[in-house]
């Protein structure tokens, strides 16, 4: 049983649960996406008194910021227990990409240490990726009226033109930052 539960989901039964979860979202009025707990918190914390934007009912969005718990406490139950441990399969392409890069661990665990680990914070390019990296994800997403996942998701399914639009608009960044940006930051 445990061994079923290890292995992803195939897209035939992932894919309706996540329509059903949106259907029922849409249904009660509820739109999907994280980058609204940020303002959430914010609001909560008293951001209203010094900002328009996060001087709002706070009370009313309480179940995405439980939704976020869950995200974070069903990502910690699938690392601790339902993972299996096996290096995962990378192209032979990637592999070199990655050696060039200096990242040799990548069969370790599920990230390469090289990039998220407390050590690799504390250099150049971990702070280049926390702070400017950081700004433009969340400048972007106040930009773009939400994070990918409420546009890619929940705008999507509800056929909303702007969620169209921010979506391309990721993809097409992702693309430039995964050919031209990280090569140069894999060097420093």
């Amino acid at each position: 049983m445990i061994e079923i539960i290890q292995q992803p989901w195939p897209w035939y039964i992932a894919g309706p649960m996540i329509a059903i979860t949106l259907f029922f979202m849409l249904y009660f009025g509820k739109n999907f996406g994280l980058s609204s707990n940020l303002r959430t918190m914010c609001s909560i914390g008293g951001g209203g008194k010094y900002a328009d934007f996060f001087n709002f009912e706070w009370k009313n969005q309480l179940w995405n910021i439980v939704f976020l718990l869950g995200t974070i406490l069903g990502g910690f139950i699938s690392s601790q227990l339902l993972s299996n441990n096996e290096p995962i399969e990378l192209s032979d392409q990637i592999i070199s990409n990655l050696n060039d890069w200096g990242i040799t661990s990548y069969t370790s665990g599920i990230v390469p240490t090289e990039i998220f680990s407390l050590e690799a914070l504390f250099t150049l390019r971990g702070a280049i990726m926390l702070i400017i990296g950081g700004f433009f994800v969340g400048f972007g997403s106040r930009y773009a009226g939400g994070c990918t996942s409420g546009h890619a998701i929940s705008g999507l399914s509800d056929l909303q033109l702007p969620s169209l639009i921010a979506v391309i608009g990721f993809f097409i960044g992702g693309l430039i930052s995964a050919h031209f940006i990280l090569p140069v930051l894999f060097q420093l």
